[in-house]
């Protein structure tokens, strides 16, 4: 580590009063990256650009969509705006889909799985 710099157990770095996310691995880490991603895609802009349009440095711009920084919500939910869009989410219920074909998989025989495979179907346990 740098001078100056302090490593947290939460994956991020403080310097002075300013925490950095660091080692960003999950999907989840890399939403608001790829939602700007999208806005930047959606209005024809480059990096640069958009940077600009967003009032913010190209730098930190990239760092968000790599993942290498999260911005939090809020700051997510006014950049969009200056873009002139809007995040809108929904309350869902909870999608048990894939553990019902999960759980139908695991009652086929192993031919039945083997010509399943053979026809193109991935089956859920082959992704482990």
């Amino acid at each position: 580590m740098r001078s100056g710099l302090t490593e947290t157990k939460q994956n991020t770095v403080v310097a002075g009063n300013r925490r950095y996310a660091i080692g960003m691995k999950n999907m989840e880490d890399r939403v608001a990256g790829s939602l700007l991603q999208l806005a930047r895609a959606r209005l024809g802009l480059s990096q640069t650009a958009f940077a600009d349009l967003l009032a913010i440095a190209q730098p930190t711009l990239s760092a968000y969509e790599s993942g290498r920084r999260q911005p939090t919500l809020p700051t997510l939910l006014r950049l969009l705006a200056r873009a002139g869009l809007e995040l809108r989410l929904d309350l869902v219920d909870l999608d048990v889909h894939d553990t019902v074909l999960a759980e139908w998989e695991r009652t086929l025989d192993e031919s039945t799985r083997e010509r399943l495979r053979a026809q193109g179907y991935r089956l859920a346990g082959d992704a482990a």
